[in-house]
């Protein structure tokens, strides 16, 4: 158990070297995918903690936490992709 809780905390610290790259950017992308690695390994340090804890609802919250990660990435594509294109979504 103690080697879990200590994989959650290097998985838990890699995923907060990520900072830099949100503060330095240089483009949206940039910050996006750090973003996308703070759900990855927030995603990852729950899964650890929920088998070293033995608590199975940390993997609902796991669940949860992967699908909000995955539509704020299809959200950014959107906005980003009409913002490049110079469309509006006139199909609405």
């Amino acid at each position: 158990m103690n080697l879990l809780i200590w994989v959650a905390a290097i998985v838990l610290a890699s995923v907060l070297t990520g900072v830099v790259r949100i503060i330095r950017g240089p483009t949206g992308a940039d910050r996006m995918l750090a973003a996308q690695l703070f759900g990855t390994g927030g995603v990852a340090v729950l899964l650890i903690l929920a088998h070293a804890l033995k608590m199975p609802s940390l993997l609902d919250v796991a669940l949860v936490y992967a699908l909000l990660a995955a539509t704020a990435v299809v959200v950014f594509v959107r906005r980003h992709w009409q913002e490049d294109n110079g469309e509006e979504d006139d199909k609405r």
